[in-house]
């Protein structure tokens, strides 16, 4: 960095969410504290030739375009952006990549012009389940480099026939109707719809113009263990390292993280291996609180690495830990201190979100609470 000195912090000064519980943090919060799902009969396309019946997701058939536009808009104005502000902005989307992604990023481009003064799309990352992860880590490298004054990151995924029908034929999700996180007798994830957008700033840049930021994004790490297609190192090596990375970023030490929210998608083989790299992290059973909360919102694939962003900065906020619902029991590959039955009344200063993907992808975001 020029002239030298600390790196500066990086804020977060707005948030929009929509998911199945509802527009706003607000309700996500709400249900992800209460361990409340929102996992109902899939009703916008015919599942009746799968094995699984059941997502989280929003009614009717919202358009990905228009809702991911909508609160690129609602984080803008919560951040208090004006137009002269944005027009310097970046904007990194995280999209599930298909046939109609080159189309959604133009009207989304185009809309925000208008709307709101960005003036282009940065990046666009489509890659699995770290796609907005990465994005936010993107977005905090522009900023530590003076590259941009502020960045929006926004990610969406809507549960469409053609993925779920992808899962249900590999027998990944879950057949009962629920995601039993870290538990005994854990069948696998539940697709869930998000639109979910943050605005990051400086520290700095905060301050100047009076917005009070709701977190701080601390710390940042990403690996690949490049261990199989699909499957997560068994050790959990490469998520362990992203995790030492992300604290090591923001010389924070282990001890100091007082939750984690896992990536836990209720996969036999992936929440063992993502339990053992919570051991490598901080010790057998000398771990900080966990939970997942796709246990209560489902997977949005591309988009729940910002959805779980957002559930972890509400947490700090609120002074209390979400629940890890869909519990059947202690599971001997996943001893960890869950929080269960309700929310742990807790403040911590630190707190960890941690996502991975397939072909070996791993990330963690360092959230820290704001002063």
């Amino acid at each position: 960095m020029a002239g030298g000195g600390p790196a500066p912090q990086i804020a977060v000064t707005g948030l929009a969410v929509l998911c199945a519980h509802g527009e706003g943090t607000g309700p996500l919060i709400d249900a992800a504290l209460t361990g409340r799902p929102a996992f109902t009969p899939v009703t916008r396309f015919d599942v009746t030739p799968h094995r699984a019946r059941h997502a989280a997701h929003l009614p009717g058939t919202p358009r990905l375009a228009a809702e991911l536009a909508r609160m690129i808009a609602q984080a803008a104005a919560h951040a208090g952006l004006d137009r002269e502000l944005a027009a310097a902005t970046a904007l990194l989307l995280a999209l599930h990549s298909d046939r109609h992604t080159t189309a959604t990023v133009a009207e989304v481009r185009d809309s925000v012009r208008r709307q709101v003064g960005l003036p282009a799309v940065t990046s666009t990352a489509v890659s699995a389940c770290t796609a907005s992860s990465g994005a936010l880590a993107d977005a905090a490298v522009l900023l530590t480099a003076g590259r941009a004054p502020a960045a929006v990151v926004a990610a969406g995924y809507l549960v469409e026939p053609d993925t779920y029908a992808l899962f249900d034929t590999a027998g990944a999700l879950s057949r009962d109707g629920a995601v039993h996180p870290f538990s005994r007798g854990r069948r696998g994830p539940l697709l869930g719809d998000a639109v979910v957008a943050a605005v990051l700033e400086t520290t700095g840049s905060a301050q100047r113009r009076g917005a009070r930021p709701l977190a701080l994004l601390a710390g940042w790490g990403r690996t690949g263990d490049a261990h199989h297609v699909c499957r997560p190192a068994p050790d959990g090596s490469g998520l362990a390292a992203a995790a030492t990375a992300a604290l090591s970023r923001a010389a924070v030490a282990p001890g100091q993280v007082g939750y984690v929210n896992a990536n836990g998608t209720g996969s036999v083989l992936a929440d063992a291996a993502e339990t053992r790299a919570l051991h490598t992290v901080f010790g057998p059973g000398g771990g900080p609180p966990v939970s997942s909360t796709k246990s209560v919102h489902g997977h949005a694939l591309e988009a729940s690495a910002l959805l779980e962003f957002a559930v972890t900065v509400e947490a700090l906020r609120a002074g209390r830990l979400p629940v890890n619902a869909g519990y059947l029991g202690t599971a001997d590959d996943c001893r960890l201190d869950l929080v269960l039955d309700s929310p742990r009344p807790a403040r911590p200063r630190y707190a960890l979100s941690l996502n991975s993907a397939f072909g070996g992808a791993n990330t963690a975001l360092l959230v820290e609470a704001a002063a």
